[in-house]
């Protein structure tokens, strides 16, 4: 007899991202031994070093992964249902195909014994045999507000932890619930098709997040915890009415669920996916439509940008921006709004000042973005 459906579910879901790890890996090693120079002659004796170059370039951290050692992948873990499932699964899937298994649990330090929890999750985690496993605490700011402060922190442990391990892929336990959330979230925000794109199943520096549960539902999670007698705590601030998303989660997709009937999760997810594909053909196109509305000089040029259509026009301003210093996560879309208003609304108009001490101007038919 096999394993209950949802243990199967969850298993297959893990196995697949581990192949495509892989493969990757593979290659990058294929690519890398091609490109790579020959071997240097003997070290001379006078104690001198060889030629610079002869490193093997790889896209991701190799200093702490010997030669021929197994690749390590790392499962994020809070101790929630989610994310326990995640590491259940990577624990049984990975010894099978010759990858090593450890995992991070983040203290965010925002609760009274915060620190035991993190120790209890870690211990918990071990008893998978899982190794490494690391408790690793954090200090959470208050840039943003606090869910994206601690999602901040969280996220820059996660690639210290990553990058010290030599670790090739953080494997997230995000759900289609939590990607339903998402899109709503960015809905309300306003700002386009890329917030309603959702979460990625791939995404970090060199695609090292990777999101195997973004098909599966949230309780084929809790039900895989509870046929494999798996303790999960559930995190008091997930139900916590201050949060936006706690709101979203327990008042906001009830609602539309009662008012529009079952399946509004499973539609929001496939619209982040169908906007996802969009957001990226529109990138890629602002990507090539960018050199072709440049002068010699580089400045962009207000006539030929005005030929472009709205969506890939703005792409292409929002790209100028943030390659001048305007950071990614301060840049909205009223920002946006207001250089595009240079290029289709002018009349005169002042200087703009961007996020990040950047100033755009248009100046002789052009358009004009540098630091402050």
């Amino acid at each position: 007899m096999g394993p209950h459906p949802a243990v199967a579910a969850i298993r297959l879901a893990v196995r697949r991202v581990l192949h495509d790890v892989l493969n990757e890996l593979s290659r990058d090693s294929a690519a890398g031994a091609a490109a790579a120079p020959a071997p240097p002659g003997p070290t001379p004796p006078d104690g001198g070093t060889a030629p610079p170059g002869g490193g093997r370039a790889d896209a991701r951290p190799a200093a702490a992964r010997p030669a021929g050692e197994p690749p390590l992948v790392l499962v994020a873990c809070s101790g929630g249902a989610d994310s326990m499932a995640l590491a259940s699964a990577l624990a049984f899937e990975a010894p099978k195909l010759a990858i090593r298994a450890g995992a991070i649990t983040v203290d965010h330090g925002l609760q009274p014994g915060s620190d035991l929890r993190a120790a209890e999750v870690a211990a918990r985690l071990g008893a998978l045999r899982l190794d490494p496993v690391e408790a690793v605490a954090v200090t959470v700011g208050r840039e943003g507000g606090p869910e994206a402060a601690a999602r901040d922190a969280r996220y820059a442990a996660l690639d210290e932890a990553a990058e010290r391990l030599g670790a090739a892929a953080v494997l997230l336990g995000h759900t289609r619930d939590d990607q339903a959330e998402t899109v709503l979230l960015g809905l309300a925000r306003g700002s386009g098709i890329r917030s309603l794109s959702g979460m990625a199943a791939v995404s970090g520096s060199a695609g090292r997040y990777r999101r195997p549960f973004l098909h599966l539902d949230r309780q084929t999670a809790r039900t895989a915890c509870l046929v494999q007698s798996l303790p999960v705590w559930d995190d008091p601030m997930n139900a916590d009415p201050a949060y936006t998303r706690s709101r979203l989660r327990h008042e906001g997709l009830p609602a539309l669920e009662k008012s529009l009937g079952k399946g509004v999760v499973e539609a929001l997810a496939r619209t982040a996916q169908l906007c996802r594909d969009d957001a990226d053909a529109l990138d890629r196109w602002a990507a090539e439509a960018d050199a072709t509305v440049r002068d010699e000089a580089g400045l962009l040029e207000c006539a030929k940008l005005y030929a472009l259509p709205p969506a890939v026009r703005r792409r292409v301003l929002r790209r100028a921006a943030i390659a001048e210093g305007a950071p990614a996560g301060s840049l909205f879309a009223r920002h946006i709004e207001e250089l595009d208003r240079l290029i289709t609304g002018w009349r005169g108009q002042g200087a703009i000042n961007l996020p990040g001490r950047v100033v755009a101007r248009r100046q002789g038919g052009r358009l004009v973005i540098r630091q402050g």
